[in-house]
């Protein structure tokens, strides 16, 4: 007696499932980039919108800024520049602009020169509490600036700094910004012992391995710490509220608050005018130094 054994039969394998969204490929690689490209573009309008309406609506008569929702009317003026940029004895905004420019150069250069020799003796030097001391300066991130901001001015009044650029540019000296320290830490122990090496054979010390060897090398971090500098600096208003008191030391930020008023009288033609201004020395920093900001931030190890 013999027995048949049947061959079940194998089941018809199944389609694959069109994804629009995915890693298998649509059957039309075209209408793919449209859909993607068209919600880029879409999210992109709608993230400047509020910019473009700014812009928009500093050309724009003051009886007419919140008239539409458009970006551009028929009605063109140019006022709101001439008199947002002269309003005044007290609201001089080329003054205001020498004002920012000269205290956040005087931060970008606290800040280079303080927070890269502190982060060169973090990263190459062996002292006693090192880790300790580094974990500080890194345990400061944590601490909000309001918390120290009364003991600060009770500091800077007794010394006699308020109503000047001190307040604001010494603690930049002083190493406090430890984020650009935690930066420029990364960024050091990233090079080669091999370089200081060479250099301690030909006659270096530490300021020679670090003048001719580090600087050169940490160009993209110096370039990152000086674009988030200016940003920060260019763009405070409490730091400049507390202790720049008379007008004639106001920042650009002092200068556009006092568009406002409460009786509500408020220039918003011209505020939008030098709103619009103040945003082109930031934006021309940010494109000189978008090279160096891309390449310090991906070879610092932050993510």
């Amino acid at each position: 007696m013999t027995t048949t054994t049947t061959t079940p039969r194998a089941a018809p394998p199944r389609r694959p499932r069109r994804l629009l969204f995915g890693n298998r490929p649509t059957r039309s690689p075209l209408l793919r980039a449209l859909v993607k490209h068209s919600v880029m573009i879409i999210t992109l309008v709608l993230m400047l919108y509020p910019l473009l309406w700014m812009v928009g609506a500093s050309f724009r008569p003051d009886n007419q800024v919140f008239s539409t929702l458009g970006l551009f009317t028929g009605d063109f003026t140019t006022d709101n520049y001439r008199n947002g940029w002269t309003g005044g004895d007290q609201l001089n905004f080329s003054r205001f602009f020498f004002n920012s420019l000269t205290l956040t150069v005087l931060c970008i250069a606290g800040n280079l020169i303080s927070c890269s020799l502190t982060a060169y003796a973090f990263a190459r030097l062996d002292f006693r509490f090192k880790k300790t001391l580094f974990a500080l300066v890194i345990g400061t991130l944590l601490l909000p600036y309001h918390v120290t901001l009364v003991p600060q001015y009770i500091l800077f009044n007794q010394l006699g700094w308020v109503n000047s650029f001190l307040p604001l540019v010494v603690p930049k000296v002083m190493a406090t910004d430890a984020f650009f320290i935690f930066l420029m830490v990364q960024f050091i122990r990233a090079l080669p012992r091999s370089l200081d090496d060479a250099a301690r054979i030909d006659g270096c010390g530490h300021w020679g391995i670090f003048r001719r060897v580090i600087v050169p090398l940490s160009i993209p971090a110096f370039g990152t710490t000086a674009l988030f500098t200016f940003i920060n600096t260019w763009n405070d208003f409490l730091g400049p509220m507390l202790y720049l008191t008379e007008p004639g030391t106001w920042t650009v930020s002092q200068g556009l608050a006092s568009f406002l008023d409460a009786t509500g009288q408020s220039a918003y033609g011209s505020l939008f005018a030098m709103s619009t201004l103040s945003l082109v020395p930031v934006l021309g920093f940010f494109i000189a130094a978008q090279k160096l900001l891309v390449e310090g931030i991906a070879t610092s190890g932050l993510k």
